[in-house]
């Protein structure tokens, strides 16, 4: 069997996309952050930037010509194949989380999709200790990992313009909480007050990729 190969894909003139074979895991992930660390100290890189399962890199300089794109990307394969997962004892936070009603708007397509009542989806929503994989999307807004695959839930096919901040949220087979106001296709179940920007700290966003996640059932609201 031919093992799965790296993808890697110019963004433009000044960043490339590195994007890990397989199934996105915690392992695969914790390779990334491995790979991170090492492509930030390399001469032509600017910026070295986690995804999910992914890794985008910003440029110093583009390389010039076709030999020293090659060369670039033959390195950063032969860095992911030598990459070793790293662990990151990150903090664990808890949030408390109000399920349904007014801020869980979308709770009755869970149902519908998953057929499981509402105490079955926040009870296997509040279970696990989720991994923060990676920042994203707006500030401070964390991509989370392990969440049970029976409630996961398609996005929705005609987007929210506006969720509010503390948003609890399902897309596809992941689950995350809005950091601030704005458009989302994901399935909101629930909301949580808790702050996750703040300009005026260092670091500015509340959780970083390492830290724990874990819900806590604040109530629930028919």
């Amino acid at each position: 069997m031919i093992a799965q190969q790296p993808s890697i894909s110019l963004l433009g003139t000044t960043a490339l996309i590195f994007e890990a074979p397989g199934e996105m895991n915690l392992s695969s992930q914790q390779r990334i952050w491995a790979l991170a660390n090492e492509t930030r100290a390399w001469p032509e890189i600017r910026e070295a930037v986690p995804g999910m399962n992914n890794l985008m890199l910003t440029f110093v300089r583009p390389p010039r010509g076709l030999d020293a794109l090659k060369a670039l990307e033959a390195r950063l394969r032969h860095a992911w194949d030598a990459a070793v997962a790293l662990p990151r004892e990150g903090r664990v936070v808890e949030l408390p989380v109000v399920y349904g009603g007014e801020g869980g708007p979308h709770m009755a397509d869970v149902v519908a999709h998953t057929g499981l009542s509402v105490e079955q989806i926040v009870e296997l929503h509040s279970a696990p200790l989720y991994p923060v994989y990676a920042l994203g999307s707006h500030p401070g807004y964390c991509y989370l990992g392990g969440m049970d695959a029976r409630i996961a839930t398609p996005r929705r096919k005609v987007p929210v313009l506006s969720i509010p901040g503390g948003a609890v949220s399902i897309g596809g087979a992941q689950t995350g909480v809005s950091a601030s106001a704005g458009p989302s296709g994901w399935n909101t179940i629930g909301s949580t007050a808790m702050s996750f920007f703040d300009p005026a700290q260092d670091p500015p966003a509340m959780l970083q990729p390492g830290d724990m996640i874990r819900f806590r059932v604040e109530g629930i609201v028919r």
